[in-house]
């Protein structure tokens, strides 16, 4: 099965955030634990669904993963906003276990590495349907819902 065509927001100039969803780039990153993982680099967004897939995440340099392996991605479900300030929470990561989470260099996204991430977030990677951006990890109404 072949990936769809994912761009940086940036670079789509004809498209912008949602209306009425915060624009969350910039917006820090908290693990499970509370603590700052990073902050919200960009969105990845799948231009054909009108969708934003990931959240390119820049960690913090107290991880010291190495000069281009400090930034990963993040499926848009397995993250929600802060209903106060502008946090982005992933309860499934911590400042240890995105030490082994798969790095992401603004390379192409291949369905390998993106299976890569799943399981190192503790999700299944099978899948019933072949619908890939189906499951609830790529809810982006998920993510925004808290926010009011």
């Amino acid at each position: 099965m072949e990936t769809p065509l994912l761009r940086r927001l940036r670079d789509l100039t004809e498209f912008e955030v949602a209306d009425g969803n915060p624009d969350v780039r910039g917006w820090a990153v908290r693990g499970g634990d509370g603590h700052a993982l990073g902050q919200v680099h960009e969105l990845i967004v799948e231009p054909a669904a009108l969708k934003v897939r990931y959240l390119d995440v820049e960690l913090d340099a107290r991880f010291k993963r190495g000069q281009h392996e400090n930034h990963i991605l993040l499926p848009i479900g397995v993250a929600s906003l802060d209903t106060d300030g502008d946090n982005v929470f992933v309860p499934a990561l911590n400042g240890e276990t995105v030490l082994n989470y798969p790095p992401y260099s603004e390379i192409q996204i291949t369905r390998d590495y993106e299976e890569a991430m799943l399981r190192a977030l503790g999700i299944n990677t099978v899948s019933e349907s072949d619908q890939f951006y189906e499951r609830d990890s790529y809810d982006a109404a998920a993510f925004y819902r808290r926010r009011v």
